[in-house]
């Protein structure tokens, strides 16, 4: 009887332990980083989870020696045993003993396989993959002692593995790279279109805010429409005409050869029409044509400006707005005022 329960125990140990180091693995592989930064803050085994995460290959081979060593030890002591206790089964029931021992090693076989499969790997790959964050902190701890002990064999191990890879010309990671590419995120815009489950006005804004992330300030730039301007020369009455007739708000001001500022309308409301237009110039914000449309975004929004005078090198190309970026983002917005 106490042989049944050395059995059970040592059995179901295996599979525990199996379990165990298979759930790491999948936890940190599904893990967000982000989210265990957050709660490394206020918890041990997070920050802990956060360490493993940055030494993903050696956490990897420590899952993998795991469940390497249980698969291994199911088979020298769990498999044996079945196959011990189901022989003599067999041949009460009047079998030869060679078809009683195939019969036994084949059903003992199968049934420590069926347990460590499903029990052992299958099931807690689904709760791991289903709960990342949780279970990746939950055995963080445990899973850091174990690397403790058999660190330098892991390193070795992982050592190993890494002289293949850059053999065949892969580089390794030691982390999980997270997020996706713009071009991964177009691929899935367009295939929840064409499977109905994104609604296609939806998936227009969405995309339009992907192809920020290449278009330059250039892309912006209208090129059937010259940026409205005044002279340095000019006056309050002219500032005013200029924004009456096309609607702007922000009047750039141009020398002989170059743009000296620009003039705000709202700063000419109280001045006399007569006076001269240089005493309202502020500095204008100028971007180079190859910016990306996601820095100069972030630049205008720093620096409070609603335009900007776009310069290839030395010349004026143009000028953009918030409102150039905005209708680019949501093509259905109206246009502001610039």
């Amino acid at each position: 009887m106490s042989n049944i329960w050395v059995f059970l125990v040592v059995t179901i140990g295996l599979i525990a332990l199996s379990a165990f180091f298979v759930a790491v693995e999948f936890a940190l592989l599904a893990a967000k980083r982000h989210r265990l930064e957050d709660a490394a803050a206020s918890s041990r085994s997070a920050r802990a989870a956060l360490r493993s995460s940055t030494e993903l290959t050696v956490l990897l081979a420590g899952s993998q020696l795991g469940i390497t060593l249980c698969t291994l030890a199911l088979g020298a002591f769990t498999k044996p045993t079945v196959h011990y206790w189901l022989r003599p089964l067999f041949e009460t029931i009047g079998l030869p003993y060679w078809a009683s021992d195939v019969l036994g090693f084949v059903l003992a076989l199968i049934i420590v396989t069926f347990l460590h499969l499903v029990v052992g790997e299958m099931a807690p790959k689904s709760w791991a993959i289903a709960h990342p964050e949780k279970s990746a902190t939950m055995l963080a701890l445990p899973m850091r002692a174990f690397m403790f002990f058999t660190r330098p064999i892991l390193v070795s191990l992982n050592s190993m593995a890494n002289s293949l890879l850059r053999r065949a010309g892969i580089e390794p990671a030691d982390q999980v790279v997270s997020g996706q590419n713009p071009d991964d995120l177009e691929q899935l815009v367009a295939h929840s279109v064409s499977v109905g489950s994104l609604d296609r006005g939806y998936s227009d804004q969405i995309s339009s805010a992907l192809e920020l992330q290449k278009l330059t300030v250039a892309d912006l730039v209208r090129a059937d429409s010259a940026p409205t301007s005044v002279s340095e020369s000019a006056t309050v009455a002219d500032v005013r005409d200029a924004s009456l007739r096309t609607g702007h708000l922000r009047i750039l001001v141009r020398g002989r050869s170059d743009v000296v500022g620009v003039v705000h309308v709202r700063d000419t409301l109280e001045a006399d029409s007569g006076r001269p237009v240089d005493e309202f110039v502020r500095p204008a914000f100028e971007l180079q044509s190859a910016t990306p449309v996601y820095v100069a975004l972030t630049e205008m929004r720093e620096t409070r400006n609603h335009l900007a005078v776009v310069r290839d090198d030395r010349e004026v190309v143009g000028v953009v707005t918030m409102s150039d970026v905005l209708v680019r983002l949501l093509p259905s917005a109206d246009p502001l005022p610039a």
